[in-house]
């Protein structure tokens, strides 16, 4: 699925896998030895709900993203540790949480406030 981040410094076009499944929340990307630069995974939240991830199983660092109601960054978890089982919580309501290779963010300039939307 295409997801579009707008930042200060324009547009950043990613193609993101969906967690729509509990079963597919849950694995999220677990096991995954790679990420490339335009992909991620989005999760998401109808309604919206106070998120909180971990990085179990998960071999590399995560970029968290997490996406409020309004489509506007709340926080980025910046390269969360692979196998942490420390909760990363939300902070705030959200209606999504976007997964990227660890660092992405910050080498696209991706910040909180910035606008995330999804879909077809």
């Amino acid at each position: 699925m295409p997801l579009i981040i707008r930042s200060a410094n324009g547009e950043h076009r990613f193609t993101v896998e969906v967690a729509a499944t509990p079963e597919q929340q849950e694995r999220g990307l677990m096991f995954r030895t790679s990420l490339a630069g335009d992909r991620g995974m989005i999760f998401p939240y109808d309604p919206p709900i106070d998120a909180s991830f971990w990085m179990k199983n998960t071999l590399i660092p995560l970029d968290i993203v997490f996406v409020g109601a309004n489509h506007r960054i709340v926080r980025i978890a910046a390269n969360a540790a692979p196998m942490s089982l420390d909760p990363i919580p939300s902070g705030a309501p959200v209606s999504g949480v976007l997964e990227l290779r660890g660092g992405r963010a910050a080498e696209l300039g991706i910040r909180e406030g910035d606008t995330v939307t999804w879909g077809s």
